[in-house]
């Protein structure tokens, strides 16, 4: 990766975020995995660009960022005003009172809106078949979940990040001894729900309520975990294990407790009795054994689920959509910027078609991150369309536009600082 200016670096707190950042991806995304600030130092000080050159795309970002915020406010606006009726932790009084329709309406609109930014910002949907492929993979504990899908209104999940991490497990042979496995893991994890009402929800949930939840680095076998409905489901090796021995247990019982009183009436014998109800009592302490082994096991589940969530959730309800907000507006940026240079540096004078262009970004994502990225050309197309920084020539290539003005921005080093928390 190119060498990036100071004002440009970001420190990362977390070892494991930073390995997870870099880890290998398991397939091509449109999610171009730098801040836009990053991409942006990046690209000012390739050796194509000159010192006008500098001071012109200095003055496109500030411009992008205007057009970009311009877009998403209104959109942030509406979201954080059709969510009120539905927010689950609102603490204002509302004056407005909603039919049973209304809210029917009201709620479809909300969960559009909002998977609409997710896509924009270059989250993917998981069907009911990636979902339900989670329950068939036991946990590390060797736990089945069963989900009941019947308690939600409406379920949507988005992942973004697909990468592969590391897990320490321990094996069988040798005994007790751990080893680093590969496991695939979503950096990202949206979950939006409703529900409906339903005997085996808690009766403090809100069922006219939409939840959000917004999560990081969720194995992509764990993502049932997360849902409100989820519960451990017990194999039928379990059910073997544990009730066997104890349906057995109370048939010898009764078997021998006939065996023994006959024994004992006919001899007397005290220890042959008391050897018989060892036996006996030590069958069925063997099942309740095993039933009270499961139990442990399942509440060393649940506290591990618990210690996790703590540090991967990352937010809930409302503050989610401050968080989509951001994350549209980042990859905004990202595509509108990459798409200019390209077709501003490394265009030819006829300028770069459609496929020309994503061939030419995705190679130059590929020089400055070691990565593939699928470029979202068609987006990044039409956003330097609607901010009137694009020119369609007749020969049906595209190449850009150089709004007046900016060459006359003289910036000094002080004044960029102070604007971009940087220096040049």
């Amino acid at each position: 990766m190119s060498q990036l200016p100071p004002w440009a670096r970001r420190p990362i707190a977390d070892e494991a975020d930073r390995l997870l950042a870099d880890a290998p991806r398991s397939e091509r995304e449109q999610f171009i995995p730098l801040r836009h600030q990053t991409l942006f130092g990046l690209l000012l000080y390739r050796p194509e660009l000159s010192p006008s050159d500098r001071r012109l795309f200095r003055e496109l970002l500030r411009q992008l960022r205007a057009q970009v915020a311009a877009e998403l406010e209104p959109i942030a606006l509406r979201l954080s005003a059709a969510y009120a009726p539905f927010d689950p932790d609102d603490d204002t009084c509302s004056v407005e009172d909603f039919s049973e329709a209304e809210l029917r309406l009201l709620r479809r609109e909300l969960f559009e809106s909002v998977l609409e930014l997710l896509r924009r910002g270059n989250y993917r949907q998981l069907s009911r078949v990636e979902i339900e492929q989670s329950l068939e993979i036991a946990t590390e504990w060797g736990l089945y979940l069963h989900i009941d899908f019947s308690v939600f209104d409406r379920l949507e999940v988005f992942a973004r990040g697909n990468v592969l991490g590391s897990q320490s497990r321990r094996q069988w042979f040798p005994p007790f001894r751990k080893v680093e496995v590969s496991v695939p893991i979503y950096q990202r994890l949206v979950v939006m729900f409703s529900l409906r009402h339903n005997r085996g929800l808690n009766a403090a949930v809100d069922t006219n309520a939409v939840y959000l939840k917004l999560f990081k680095n969720i194995p992509t076998a764990d993502v049932d975990m997360l849902l409100p409905s989820s519960r451990i489901r017990l194999t039928l090796l379990d059910h073997g294990r544990i009730f066997l021995p104890t349906i057995s247990g109370v048939v010898v019982t009764i078997v021998k407790i006939v065996k023994g009183a006959v024994f004992a009436a006919l001899t007397g014998s005290l220890w042959g009795l008391i050897g018989f109800f060892v036996f006996v009592f030590g069958t069925i302490g063997y099942g309740l054994r095993s039933f009270f082994g499961y139990l442990h096991t399942k509440d060393k589940y649940q506290l591990h689920l618990t210690r996790n969530l703590y540090y991967q959730n990352l937010d809930n309800n409302a503050g989610v959509f401050h968080r989509l907000v951001d994350d549209a507006r980042e990859q905004e940026l990202r595509e509108a910027m990459l798409a200019y240079y390209v077709l501003w540096k490394l265009a030819p004078p006829e300028g770069f078609s459609r496929e020309e262009l994503d061939e030419a970004a995705e190679r130059l994502l590929r020089e400055l991150l070691e990565m593939d990225v699928d470029f979202e050309v068609d987006d990044a197309v039409e956003k330097l369309r609607r901010f009137g920084l694009l020119q369609e020539l007749p020969n049906g290539k595209f190449t850009v536009i150089v709004p007046e003005g900016l060459s006359a921005k003289v910036y000094r080093p002080s004044n960029w600082a102070g604007q971009w928390g940087g220096g040049q």
